[in-house]
Formats: structure tokens, C-alpha cells, sequence
């Protein structure tokens, strides 16, 4: 399937130079968004996945249709100040600003394998901040998976030490 297709780019977003990849027009294509889901659900299983884990916002979509489909747990990893108890935090840069990931200390535990899901992958410093936390917590990460991969940003490079799976690749911004 090409994915391109459902995935609309917006020039100058959010800011001037920056071409925004909406994957709202792909979670509006049934067909398209049950194609991502089944082909990472399909990764999640190849890597060993016990537990799968998605990143504030868009990382919830992706990872949490896949755990359903698996009949996994899903470990929702957070902005600050949105979990409610006893949390680990890990600070990562992004392709413009700085941010903070958090995720309950007990969310993951030593022998799990987690697989990760998120929409886009650009300089990887969101991803990377995410296996860091579950890495703190004593768990491994077994994998990637990403819709977009935005290959000029060079995220793949930066998450070099780990299986990552991209389901299309834009150039630029």
C-alpha cells in the first residue's frame, strides 16, 4: 500500500521551513490505518513483544490498536505532570525545542520486551528518550515501529542500537 497517498503535507508547519506530515488523513482511511496496524502487529510478533509502549499523542493511536490486537498490555508514555503516580522522566531534544517523557516506574519490569510505536520518526530523540525510560525501568526494547520516516533527519542513526521498522520515508523537514 502506499501510504504517501493518505498522508497530507503541510508547508510551513509549525513553523517557517518545516513540512508537517498529518497522518490525520491516513487515521481517516480505514483501509490505510488497519494496513499500519497489521503490518506492526505483524513486527511486534517477529521481535517478541510481551508489552508494547507509544509516546504522547500519536504514539497512543498506533501502539494501542496494536496491543489490542495482540492481546497485550500498552504503556502509555507521557508528557509531565499527566501521571498520576510514582514516575521515572527522561529530558530529549527535538527537531525544534527541548521536552521531558515520563512513564510510571512500575509500567515495565525486568524480562519484558517492549516494542515502541509512534507516527513519525524525525531526528529519533523522542524514541530515544522513550527506550531510555524503559531501559531505567529494567526492560528491554525490542523493537520500532514508525509510519513515517523522515530520512534526511538522520533518526535512524541515532536509534542504530535497536530493530527499527518504517512503514514510508519522506525527504526534507
Amino acid at each position: 500500500m502506499n501510504l504517501k497517498d493518505t498522508i497530507t503535507s503541510i508547508p510551513n508547519f509549525p513553523k517557517e521551513g518545516i513540512i508537517f506530515r498529518d497522518i490525520t488523513t491516513l487515521l481517516q482511511n480505514g483501509e490505510a490505518f488497519k494496513y499500519c496496524v497489521d503490518v506492526f502487529a505483524e513486527y511486534a510478533k517477529s521481535v517478541g513483544a510481551t508489552v508494547i509502549a507509544g509516546p504522547e499523542a500519536r504514539g497512543f493511536i498506533f501502539g494501542a490498536a496494536v496491543a489490542a490486537k495482540l492481546g497485550l498490555g500498552f504503556v502509555p508514555i507521557r508528557k509531565p505532570n499527566k501521571l498520576p503516580r510514582a514516575q521515572i522522566t527522561e529530558e530529549y531534544s527535538l527537531e525544534y525545542g527541548t521536552n521531558t517523557l515520563c512513564m510510571h516506574e512500575d509500567a515495565v519490569k525486568k524480562g519484558d520486551k517492549v516494542v515502541l510505536f509512534d507516527d513519525l520518526l524525525a531526528t529519533g530523540g523522542t524514541a530515544l528518550a522513550a527506550a531510555h525510560l524503559i531501559e531505567k525501568a529494567g526492560a528491554e526494547v525490542a523493537g520500532m515501529g514508525f509510519v513515517i520516516d523522515l530520512i534526511d533527519l538522520g533518526g535512524k542513526k541515532l536509534l542504530s542500537k535497536y530493530s527499527v521498522k518504517t512503514l514510508t520515508e519522506f525527504e526534507g523537514e
